[in-house]
């Protein structure tokens, strides 16, 4: 019997991942919130992983509990 090495498939060995493979981790799973001004009011935006804006909240804690609402995790930026 032949010892031969199962191939490595890209998601077991992460210097085959491009630069695009590597921006896509985990966009599905996760939303930054950040504070943003308004029209002179300060709100919280919700922003998709790779920054397309999905929605505004007036604090954070109502960012972050819509966020998980939609099965996402919530991160801050600054």
């Amino acid at each position: 019997m032949k010892n031969e090495e199962t191939p490595k498939t890209p998601i077991e060995d992460v210097h085959v991942l491009t630069a695009h493979d590597f921006e896509a981790l985990g966009v599905q799973h996760m939303a930054f919130v950040k504070k943003v001004e308004e029209g002179g009011t300060v709100q919280w935006g919700i922003f998709a992983a790779d920054g397309t804006p999905i929605g505004l909240a007036p604090s954070r804690d109502v960012a972050f509990a819509a966020v998980r609402q939609h099965d996402l995790e919530p991160y801050s930026t600054h």
